[in-house]
């Protein structure tokens, strides 16, 4: 069982950063494969980022490569989103998601979600 608590949301003007972090419970969370996820008012969950075990290996949304970065720190328990020149379509609350070893990019195969975080990007 794996528990997860987001933080670091709120307003932020376009062009401008936030970080996420997501904090989770138990002893064995090198062994999951993370994901962060986001949900637009009134729009389907979707994906974002994902990283290993490890944190050898990440993946993006295309929507967000090359401004996002996934991280994680196993000794802190904590994997991190950080945002850079958000847009106004980056908009939605954000979750993140904990699967067992494999990594993937698809929502079912996330076992744990966290509550999630609101960012909203102003134009």
């Amino acid at each position: 069982q794996v528990q997860l608590v987001e933080s670091g949301g709120g307003l932020v003007q376009a062009g401008g950063s936030l970080r996420l972090s997501c904090a989770a419970s138990g002893r064995t969370f090198s062994s999951y494969a993370m994901g962060w996820f986001r949900q637009a008012p009134g729009k389907e969950r979707e994906f974002v980022a994902a990283i290993t075990t490890g944190g050898g290996n990440t993946y993006y949304a295309d929507s967000v490569k090359g401004r996002f970065t996934i991280s994680r720190d196993n000794a802190k328990n904590t994997v991190y989103l950080q945002m850079n020149s958000l847009k106004p379509e980056d908009t939605a609350v954000y979750y993140c998601a904990a699967r067992f070893m494999f990594v993937g990019t698809a929502l079912e195969e996330y076992a744990y979600w966290g509550q999630g975080t609101q960012v909203t990007v102003s134009s």
